[in-house]
């Protein structure tokens, strides 16, 4: 069997695998202890295997692993700093969006690409981004309030502009 070696960084950490150059990047993650990426639909249209990479909520299932050559992967073992959940894995708790916790990783890391590049969603917005995300138990207002929810804690507050006069001095 043919291999190469992919280099890659995963939740912050420098990594150099050896794949075949058909796996998916699923599958190699999987393999490598990363068991938070969960196998669905494998066509993707679940979620399940939502990862980041870049910063981009991307299907695993549907990635070769070889197109993540050099690119930063989030996982969702990598959201938490430590012990310290992630605001939106908090969020998702306190609003009771973690049902049976199958599509809930993916779910998270959809909602933190988006706060990333939009950090004050609408709701549209939210359930937008979530879309890709299939879940059987919550049906979806909870996910959703979680997310609006991180985002207004997540968030900083917008600056204030000063008054013209201010400054001038």
């Amino acid at each position: 069997m043919r291999t190469m070696e992919l280099r890659l960084n995963v939740n912050g950490s420098a990594q150099r695998w050896t794949i075949a150059p058909g796996e998916l990047l699923l599958d190699v993650l999987r393999r490598q202890g990363y068991f938070g990426v969960k196998r669905g639909c494998e066509k993707g249209e679940c979620g399940a295997c939502t990862v980041l990479v870049n910063g981009r909520a991307v299907n695993s299932c549907l990635m070769f692993a070889a197109q993540a050559e050099g690119a930063h992967v989030l996982t969702i073992e990598g959201l938490a700093e430590g012990e310290k959940l992630h605001p939106i894995q908090e969020a998702f708790l306190d609003h009771g969006a973690v049902q049976c916790g199958f599509c809930t990783p993916g779910m998270a890391l959809s909602a933190k690409a988006l706060l990333d590049r939009c950090p004050h969603p609408t709701d549209a917005q939210v359930r937008e981004a979530m879309a890709g995300n299939l879940c059987r138990c919550t049906g979806y207002l909870k996910p959703v309030e979680a997310v609006l929810a991180a985002a207004s804690g997540m968030a900083k507050p917008p600056r204030k502009r000063r008054a013209k006069a201010e400054v001038t001095r």
